[in-house]
């Protein structure tokens, strides 16, 4: 798993430089858009170091783009099919938050990501990573906090919340344990 990691971090640094590079944008101006710092931009296209969440849904809506927006013109896949071995998978390297695309296409409007959330992490991630998509958020094993919009939801194995409108998001998992859920979106 950790080839199909490293892969991803380098076609996520090639594509965030064709990002930034396609709008004409130094690492100034990515940085003022984004806030994060020319330093780190300059290390993560140079796949140097691997972005955490929180910097990928930053640099992400500088381009007006959703992190899976983002994630899936990095993958680059379209196939209709989406074998195990080949879905793309990432780590935060802050959190070890783990992400596995396990279906998208740039002609599909449904999306379906897996998520494995250690013990006692959690990821903030702002409004703007909602933007034009609609998700729903299912538990399959331990347990997660999600504060969504300033309302907090404690959520177990088996059950299933919809996200309201565009608000920030804490995915928290507070137990001692693992936590696996998936995230199924419609881009709208």
């Amino acid at each position: 798993m950790d080839t199909i990691v490293d892969e991803l971090s380098v076609r996520l640094a090639q594509r965030l430089r064709l990002e930034r590079d396609s709008r004409g944008w130094s690492l100034a101006d990515l940085a003022e858009r984004s806030g994060v710092s020319k330093a780190t931009i300059s290390k993560i296209e140079r796949a140097e170091v691997s972005p955490t969440a929180v910097v990928l849904v930053r640099l992400a809506s500088a381009f007006d783009l959703t992190l899976a927006g983002l994630m899936l013109r990095a993958e680059g896949h379209g196939d209709r099919l989406s074998r195990a071995a080949e879905q793309p998978v990432w780590r935060d390297p802050e959190t070890g938050y783990l992400r596995r695309q396990v279906f998208n296409r740039p002609d599909h409007p449904i999306e379906i990501i897996k998520v494995e959330m250690p013990a006692k992490q959690r990821v903030t991630l702002p409004a703007s990573s909602y933007a034009h998509i609609r998700q729903v958020l299912w538990v399959l094993s331990g347990s997660l906090v999600l504060i969504d919009g300033g309302e907090r939801h404690e959520l177990g194995a088996g059950d299933c919340l919809g996200f309201g409108p565009p608000a920030e998001a804490t995915f928290a998992n507070e137990s001692t344990a693992p936590c696996t859920y998936v995230v199924a979106l419609a881009r709208s």
